[in-house]
Order: C-alpha cells, then sequence, then structure tokens
C-alpha cells in the first residue's frame, strides 16, 4: 500500500511538471516537444485523477470517522463511512490496473493489414467481411478508417487490404486481433452445401512516428509505376503508384490508391516506416523471449486466434477459451465483449506476474 501511494505521488508530481513544461514559450513553439510531453502527460492522465479521487476519499472517510462521535449525526455519518469505504476498495482495484506496466503504444493509431489466407477464393471473401467488421468497430468506436493498399480477389473479398485505423486508444483495443482467424461455413461457391474452413490473417501494427524510428531514405529504392486494377476512372492513365523496397530488410511497399504520385509516396512512406517499426519491434521482443511468450498472443500471423462458425452462429478465441453465441452481432462490429475479455486477461496475468 505504502509503494502503490509512492508511485502515485511521484506520478502526480511529474503530471504537474509536465503541466509547467506545456506552458513554456518555448515548448509551445516546439511541435514535436509539445506533441512528446502531451503524450506523456495523457499517459499518466488515469493514475492521476485516480490520485486526486483517492485522497478525496481519504479525506472523507476521516471526516466521517469524526462525525460518528457526534449523538445527532452519529448514525448518518457511520451509513456514510461504510458508502466510502466500498468507494476506496474499489478504487485501490482500479489504481492497481492502472499502475500495471503500460505498452508504451496503447495510445498509438494503427495500420491493419488483412490478408487471405487458406481456402482461395472463400479466404479472401472472409478478408473482405473481416474489414466490414473492423469498419463497423470503428464507426462505433468514432474511430477513423483510411485505406492505403488494396488488392481486389477475383470472387470478391480482398487478397490484401491494409487500412489505417486513428482514434482514440486505437492500439490498445486492436493489438489483441494479430493472427490467423478462421471460418466455417458454407461459401457462396460451394454448390453441394458442404460446410469448408477457410482462414484470413491480420496484422495490426502501431503507427510509427519520427519520434520511434527514424527512416533513412537512403537505404530505400523508390519505383514509379502506372496503377493497376480498379482504382477508378483513368487510374491506368499515369504513373502516379509507388513501389518502396527497403534494401536491408527486403521489406517491400505499394501504394497506389491516390492518383496523385506525391500522395501515393507519403502513404508508402508512412506504411514502411510502420512495418519496419514493428519488424524492429519484434527481434528486440524475440531476443527477450519470455515476454513474447507471456503475452495474449504473438503477433504472429501463423498462430490461430479465433474461430468463427456460421452454422453455430458461435465465435470462440482461442487464447483464453471465450466463446460467444452472437457471432451475427460480432460481424456488425459488437466486439466489446471480446476485446473486453482479453484485455482482464491480459490486466490478471500481469497482476499474477506471469
Amino acid at each position: 500500500m505504502i509503494l502503490m501511494i509512492e508511485r502515485l505521488q511521484t506520478i502526480e508530481t511529474r503530471y504537474n511538471e509536465l503541466t509547467e513544461e506545456l506552458m513554456k514559450p518555448e515548448n509551445i513553439s516546439d511541435i514535436k516537444k509539445t506533441m512528446s510531453l502531451s503524450k506523456e502527460q495523457a499517459s499518466l492522465r488515469d493514475a492521476y485523477e485516480a490520485y486526486q479521487q483517492y485522497k478525496k476519499l481519504t479525506a472523507d472517510i476521516e471526516a466521517a470517522k469524526e462525525m460518528t462521535k457526534d449523538k445527532e449525526l452519529g448514525e448518518f455519518a457511520k451509513e456514510e463511512l461504510v458508502t466510502y469505504q466500498e468507494q476506496l476498495d474499489k478504487l485501490l482495484s482500479d489504481i492497481e490496473i492502472l499502475l500495471l506496466p503500460k505498452d508504451p503504444n496503447d495510445m498509438k493509431d494503427v495500420i491493419v493489414e488483412i490478408r487471405g489466407a487458406a481456402g482461395g477464393d472463400e479466404g479472401n471473401i472472409f478478408a473482405g467481411d473481416l474489414f466490414d467488421m473492423y469498419k463497423k468497430l470503428a464507426e462505433k468506436e468514432g474511430w477513423k478508417i483510411e485505406v492505403l493498399e488494396e488488392e481486389k480477389g477475383e470472387a470478391g473479398g480482398y487478397t490484401l487490404i491494409s487500412f489505417m485505423v486513428r482514434g482514440e486508444n486505437v492500439y490498445s483495443k486492436l493489438k489483441y486481433e494479430s493472427g490467423a482467424h478462421r471460418v466455417q461455413r458454407v461459401p457462396v461457391t460451394e454448390t453441394q452445401g458442404r460446410v469448408h474452413t477457410s482462414t484470413a490473417t491480420v496484422l495490426v501494427m502501431p503507427e510509427a512516428e519520427e519520434i520511434d524510428y527514424q527512416l533513412d531514405m537512403n537505404e530505400v529504392r523508390i519505383d514509379i509505376t502506372r496503377s493497376s486494377g480498379c482504382g477508378g476512372q483513368g487510374v491506368n492513365t499515369t504513373d502516379s503508384a509507388v513501389r518502396l523496397t527497403h534494401i536491408p530488410t527486403g521489406i517491400v511497399v505499394y501504394s497506389q490508391t491516390e492518383r496523385s504520385q506525391i500522395k501515393n509516396k507519403e502513404k508508402a512512406i508512412k506504411i514502411l516506416q510502420t512495418r519496419l517499426y514493428d519488424y524492429y519491434t519484434q527481434q528486440e521482443q524475440e531476443k527477450l523471449g519470455a515476454e513474447r511468450r507471456s503475452k495474449i498472443g504473438t503477433g504472429d500471423r501463423s498462430e490461430k486466434i479465433r474461430t468463427y462458425n456460421y452454422p453455430q452462429n458461435r465465435v470462440t478465441d482461442h487464447r483464453i477459451g471465450f466463446t460467444l453465441n452472437t457471432l451475427d452481432r460480432v460481424m456488425e462490429g459488437d466486439l466489446d465483449k471480446v476485446i473486453d475479455a482479453l484485455i482482464t486477461e491480459d490486466q490478471n496475468r500481469k497482476l499474477r506476474g506471469e
């Protein structure tokens, strides 16, 4: 308990220091510095506000204890004391979770890649269904989606779709989505009514910023090509598509969603920067080994994380053994129960020191 209060006091001190820093003229004129300070303060805000609530509750409890000695107000004060104590117990449980080590990426926007995998056309169609599911989730959460790259499947859906999701705490809610998503249903291409199993893979990457990863353009080969595929009228008439190849890692990014070569290049650079940040972050985590294994899922696209069973209207997350019989609602973007279950299990594992 003493250590908890000491940590809260340290957070309060730092939060107030950041408030002062953000008001200094030299920092106001420095956009990068302001962004960095604001992000640090935002990461402390919940714990800071919880500590203010803690101080108020403990003061109320002390005042109620004094009032219990009063003949007229004693009984009322005892009732108040019980209520305050219940509130304090709940608050301390919440603070324990707030003080768990935070993922520094939780507040970031993300780039999501979905690829049709096993199952041919049905895998691609399911990739499209997953994209629609995340779009509907984004609408519910008030997030904005921007398509960065797409390769449409011949029978529908996508062999690949990459998109940015911007909003509040996006990565904290979508980070558990990386992995192989399996669907069991009768495909639209099936003539005999048999249930097939297909998969699509999802990769969720926190958006990289300059302070996270500095891309050296000397290590990047830039190729300008003519756009291909369904991109709207006139898409093939100009050399506007941009392909970037990061020579040290071999990572390739292709952008053609804009008619402007400059805009496609800007998008491609942002995607490449994010992919490299994810690539090097994963390498570091692999070195740590135990830290990566302790997470709910490794983020590996080959890891089967969830099954969507249409005949039984069932969705099961295999990492935590969580099942819902409301697949129809989940596909409409109602993922709250799944995400909350994953977050709760992650917090419980950290509380247990796993």
